[in-house]
């Protein structure tokens, strides 16, 4: 079962909300406090906002500090595993996203050699769980997806094929479900991933080690995403649909 999470009040800014996450959120919990995204990048723009943050510019808060994003369509190059099962065999449910249990995983790499993270999203809430993983190898990734997991609602794994998915069979047995495949160079077939991780880069950027950061602070910056909110969830956070709570975010 599901257990439901701790109440989040770090203050927006600091957990690098949006405008646009931040105006409809309001409107959701304060729904007499109006304020735009229009508004609210007027007065970052203008400098206005920045005595409100110490130390650095409102501007340097936004996601995407003014940076373009990586071009799609980018070679992805994989060592060959044998795959348990294709991602064209998986049940229509996960597809559509109509049930909680269907999870995308991946890994987001620090330093060459070093540790990593292993990351698991559900497709339907968002919602993101796993940790700090020692090595790349499929000993220590699958090590954190059964540990992870073992309490979540699971119906199915989506994975690509790297070789850290290797023991897929390991872990369909160990917990009662089925691994799925992308189709080589089809990483968007795991969006959801692809996107969350994304995200964690903003705390984890590439070339940045993790050997010395903490499980504690690894889980603070996943909880950072998982009480954050979301346009395609109506604005609620992915920690909310996950265990069908409502919570006091602003």
């Amino acid at each position: 079962m599901n257990e439901p999470p701790t109440k989040n009040y770090t203050p927006s800014v600091k957990k690098f909300w949006s405008p646009e996450q931040i105006q409809y959120r309001l409107r959701k919990e304060l729904p007499n406090l109006r304020i735009s995204a229009t508004t609210i990048y007027r007065g970052i723009n203008s400098g206005f906002l920045d005595r409100f943050v110490d130390g650095r510019k409102m501007s340097r808060h936004l996601r995407h500090h003014g940076k373009t994003r990586h071009r799609k369509g980018m070679t992805e190059r994989r060592g060959k595993i044998q795959i348990t099962h294709s991602i064209e065999e998986r049940p229509l449910e996960a597809q559509n996203r109509s049930r909680l249990g269907d999870w995308e995983g991946d890994t987001v790499i620090g330093k060459k050699g070093g540790a990593c993270l292993t990351t698991l999203v559900d497709r339907k809430s968002g919602f993101l769980c796993g940790g700090k993983t020692a090595s790349k190898t499929a000993a220590d990734v699958s090590a954190v997806i059964e540990k992870s997991l073992s309490d979540k609602d699971l119906r199915t794994i989506t994975v690509d094929r790297g070789k850290e998915f290797s023991w897929a069979e390991k872990l369909e047995k160990d917990l009662r479900t089925k691994v799925y495949f992308c189709l080589p160079h089809h990483p968007w077939e795991k969006g959801s991933n692809e996107n969350t991780n994304g995200l964690l880069r903003d705390f984890f950027p590439k070339g940045m080690s993790i050997d010395k950061i903490s499980q504690a602070e690894v889980q603070k910056r996943f909880n950072a995403l998982n009480f954050r909110p979301r346009k395609r969830l109506n604005w609620k956070c992915p920690a909310e649909v996950f265990y069908s709570v409502t919570l006091h975010l602003i």
